[in-house]
């Protein structure tokens, strides 16, 4: 077993790029939502602002991540490994409990997230679930569990699931970075 990944355009379709682009607007709107809310005259729990550059950052990297294809690269890494510590085999079964694992941890950061973040706005919330949604997608999409991989290659009409539930939990962050940057407005005197 050889290690078969070359870097590349991963997604080169008008629905990869606009992925990316998602991608690219979440990154930028959380940033601008930071930045506003790091120079508000109101208070606002530094936790909110740290929340927010830290989807600015997941967000430009995943975009990065979504066209150069290195959740491929973890795959491969992770097939090679099998094959040369020999549980290639057995591969099905760390799969599972892979995105066992990675349903569980998610389901925690969710839960930890609404404790830690009980103070931030409802708007920031929305966001860091569609964050959180995005996240737990693409860690089970790098595990290429041959099920998940046939279900999300489905459509529905035209559009395939794994764009939906992409571009779905993209769409979160989007909508609560418009949600808090109007609250914000509405705070300020005119």
């Amino acid at each position: 077993m050889q290690f078969d990944w070359r870097p590349g355009i991963g997604d080169p379709t008008m629905l990869g790029w606009l992925t990316v682009v998602c991608y690219l607007l979440a990154a930028v709107s959380s940033y601008a939502v930071a930045q506003t809310l790091a120079g508000s005259a109101h208070a606002v729990p530094r936790r909110e602002i740290l929340v927010w550059r830290a989807l600015a950052v997941l967000f430009l990297l995943l975009g990065i991540n979504k066209q150069l294809d290195l959740q491929s690269a973890f795959t491969e890494v992770g097939r090679y490994l099998a094959h040369r510590q020999g549980w290639y085999e057995q591969r099905k079964t760390m799969q599972l409990l892979f995105v066992g694992g990675v349903a569980i941890a998610g389901a925690l950061v969710v839960a930890a997230s609404i404790v830690l973040l009980r103070d931030v706005s409802y708007q920031t919330r929305i966001a860091l679930l569609g964050g959180c949604l995005v996240l737990i997608f693409v860690v089970i999409r790098a595990a290429s569990f041959h099920h998940v991989d046939v279900f999300l290659s489905t459509r529905l009409a035209t559009v395939r699931w794994n764009a939906i539930l992409e571009i779905g939990g993209l769409l979160f962050v989007l909508l609560g970075a418009w949600l808090r940057t109007a609250a914000g407005r509405k705070q300020t005197p005119t």
